[in-house]
């Protein structure tokens, strides 16, 4: 008899885990006793045992993903046992799926099972990280009645951190698109459905309603003025048979944002696929516009004709990306429930400039001086603890870990990689690790767990130039600290007037946590730290 196992609650606060690995996979044997998964918590990443023998025949929470307390985490049960009435079910209790299970038999309960001709999958969107609610296909790599084999990429889905593959876990034939390139629909709507080839499966088509650009219902009169009015769309098609053009999401939205027209531009990717490059290499020929024609002058006038510019106003919308309605939704919470203060001091960074100079001269070693601000930031975290909380409706957090974010601008919007236990790495550690996941953001390959759990955040534009800025916390972080650029200027030495590189902090802290006080008092440590380096290597 199936045993269906629950996402535990392995700590008093924890509301939801996530699967950091699976050590046991769907068909292996699990005696009691045996280590089932790794999950980590708000607090920690546990070992989480099962209590049950059997075989595991169905994992409802994948790695890296996360899922609120009892929901639906695996199945045990014996080898080769149906148990589409217990996933029907949704992820009920072990006790309520079990006796849905086996009591039902051929009665009503068990009609929505039945619905579903044998050998066929229906497919819904899948979350695809912790914070997704709703995903955008970017493209159909199968297309309906395409041979499916299992691990065969299906999609490409934009979700709201990175466009990711999806690949299937069925073979057979792909008998229905519920989602198409461009739409976007919420988690568990229907995807798309797998089965044999020829299977009618008219009556699963009925899956939740997707965004699309234009419902069918609209008037054909209101279709042809939005055909007028519109901006013309970058076509997305992807075979050089049937008209479509194979390019990869990265490529159609640089090409919608330079207004290249793929059908002109030749791909240098796997059977023709357009790839990045080839937009960003490709030239047009130019259009030559006529200019208008000059105003005639009135003779004998001696004031100058008024030049009245003769144009049209346009507008062209471009579809907000996941990741766009992402940092909308999150950062527009913080700002308006967080009542927001900023600080502000000005670093001495001569001294910094010379230690850097003299680290970066020992053979394979690179430090930065964001990785010196990341550094000293986790330390003086360890000195003021109350800047490292989270604010909640009844109680302060306090987190006894140090996990420094770092924020990553990318193409569609800024992602915010974390550094676990910041406090105990080197300088040359935090700065291999920013590298890496900085590479990891730009090429959109972080996975969830390398962007969550951040306790304090550092954002940096000095590298372009700011001199100085504020930032909206990340929350539920309680502070963000936002470093601008070393600037050379007269300082006052000694009382005498000399040359000085000075680089500005501004931190932003929410007042429900974190007083003006104490917000002073620790960027003081980190102005001491970064000022006198040395301390920092101890």
């Amino acid at each position: 008899m199936a045993t269906v196992i629950n996402m535990p609650r392995l700590s008093d606060t924890m509301e939801e885990g996530t699967v950091a690995s699976w050590l046991k996979k769907v068909g292996d044997k699990v005696a009691e006793g045996d280590i089932l998964a790794e999950i980590e918590t708000d607090k920690a990443t546990m070992e989480f045992e099962s209590f049950y023998e059997g075989t595991l025949l169905h994992v409802g929470v994948s790695e890296g993903e996360t899922a609120p307390v009892d929901q639906l985490l695996c199945v045990i049960g014996n080898e080769g046992e149906d148990i589409s009435g217990i996933l029907a079910g949704g992820g009920d209790t072990a006790a309520e799926a079990t006796e849905e299970a086996t009591d039902s038999g051929d009665d009503e309960g068990s009609a929505d099972a039945a619905e579903v001709p044998e050998g066929v999958e229906v497919i819904t969107m899948p979350r695809l990280s912790d914070t997704m609610e709703e995903g955008t296909v970017a493209s159909w790599l199968k297309k309906v009645g395409d041979k499916v084999a299992e691990g065969d990429i299906l999609a490409e889905i934009e979700t709201d951190k990175a466009t990711m593959e999806f690949e299937s876990f069925y073979e057979g034939t792909l008998l229905h698109v519920g989602v198409q390139e461009g739409e976007t629909a919420p988690v568990e709507s229907l995807l798309a459905i797998i089965g044999p080839e020829g299977t009618d499966v008219s009556a699963l088509k009925g899956g939740a309603p997707t965004k699309a650009s234009k419902s069918p219902e609209e008037p054909k009169a209101k279709q042809e003025e939005s055909k007028e009015t519109a901006p013309k769309e970058t076509s997305t098609a992807s075979s050089a048979n049937d008209g479509r053009i194979f390019a990869s999401p990265l490529a159609k939205k640089i090409a919608s944002d330079k207004g290249i027209d793929l059908g002109s531009v030749t791909g240098t990717g796997e059977n023709g696929r357009i790839i990045k490059k080839d937009v960003e290499n490709f030239k047009s020929t130019p259009k030559v516009e006529a200019s208008a024609p000059a105003a005639a002058t009135k003779a004998n006038v001696p004031a100058p004709q008024l030049y009245t510019p003769v144009g049209e106003e346009v507008f062209e919308e471009t579809k907000n990306s996941q990741m766009r309605k992402a940092i909308a939704k999150s950062l527009g919470k913080s700002k308006f429930t967080a009542p927001h203060y900023y600080l502000s001091i000005e670093v001495d960074m001569d001294n910094a400039i010379a230690s850097r100079k003299q680290i970066n001269a020992i053979p394979d070693t690179k430090v930065s001086f964001n990785d010196l601000v990341v550094k000293a930031s986790a330390m003086a975290l360890r000195k003021h603890p109350q800047i490292n909380t989270q604010w909640q409706d009844d109680v302060t957090r306090f987190a006894k870990h140090i996990s420094i974010g770092v924020a990553v601008a990318v193409d569609d919007g800024l992602v915010v990689p974390v550094l676990p236990f910041t406090d105990q790495m080197t300088l040359t550690q935090i700065g291999a690790n920013v590298r890496n996941l900085a590479g990891k953001a730009k090429s959109k390959k972080l996975t969830p767990g390398e962007m969550s759990g951040s306790t304090f955040t550092v954002s940096n534009l000095g590298m372009f130039g700011i001199t100085s800025f504020t930032s909206i916390i990340n929350q539920p972080n309680s502070a963000i600290l936002s470093v601008g650029a070393i600037v050379q200027k007269p300082v006052v030495k000694n009382g005498e007037i000399v040359v000085g590189n000075t680089m500005t902090l501004n931190l932003a802290c929410d007042h429900r946590t974190v007083d003006g006080a104490t917000g002073a008092a620790f960027l003081q440590t980190l102005k001491t730290y970064l000022e006198n380096p040395v301390t920092m290597l101890a």
